[in-house]
């Protein structure tokens, strides 16, 4: 994989619009599943934008022609469990053919240290691509370690995608991980002196599932 420390913040008007409707305490458990979806799937097309295609012959209805596509097989979204799901059905939405692979990772309370218990990913990930999700970057813990994971296997192409960033969470991938490049719809502040990203917009697994 190529080396590469870009940031690609994602500006659009509408994911900033979305996104910032997200923010707002007061969107219902089903809008903010649905605002989620929405925006990742909006952050696709940037995230997307050098997907390999390869020709193949088609049908129109007046002759053959030859036509680049994707092949949606060699593309693998990793969700990150509990709330990449989130990102992850706005992606889909897209590219169905897509292969899903999932991490289960969650953070010591304390220690703020991502601890994995379920790891099921696509066999022959050293021919796919991969897009990892995750709403929040924030202390940048759990992304990097599922990058360690999908690492061990050798990928042909690594991304990260996030709603929301914060300077920490970037610092610490690049410093781990500069060969991985990330999408974000914003990059926040900071974060506060519990780990999460303000001003944010709350706990993205709490909001996605109403708990």
């Amino acid at each position: 994989m190529a080396p590469s420390s870009a940031v690609h913040v994602i500006e659009h008007p509408l994911v900033t619009h979305k996104l910032n409707t997200l923010r707002r305490k007061d969107v219902s458990t089903n809008s903010f599943r649905r605002l989620v979806s929405e925006v990742s799937a909006l952050m696709a097309y940037e995230v997307l934008r050098d997907i390999p295609l390869h020709e193949e012959q088609i049908e129109t209805p007046l002759e053959t022609m030859t036509a680049k596509v994707i092949d949606g097989k060699k593309l693998v979204f990793v969700s990150i469990l509990r709330a990449g799901g989130g990102i992850l059905d706005g992606m889909l939405s897209l590219v169905p053919s897509a292969r899903v692979g999932h991490i289960g990772l969650y953070r010591d309370p304390k220690t703020h240290i991502a601890v994995e218990y379920y790891f099921k990913v696509p066999n022959d990930l050293h021919e796919r691509d991969v897009v990892v999700v995750d709403p929040m970057l924030a202390t940048g813990h759990t992304a990097i370690a599922a990058i360690d994971r999908l690492k061990e296997h050798q990928p042909r192409s690594i991304k990260f995608v996030c709603l929301l960033s914060c300077p920490e969470g970037l610092a610490a991938l690049h410093e781990a991980h500069p060969d991985i490049p990330v999408y974000t719809a914003a990059i926040d502040r900071q974060l506060d002196e519990h780990g999460y990203i303000v001003p944010g917009l709350g706990d993205a697994g709490d909001r996605l599932f109403g708990t």
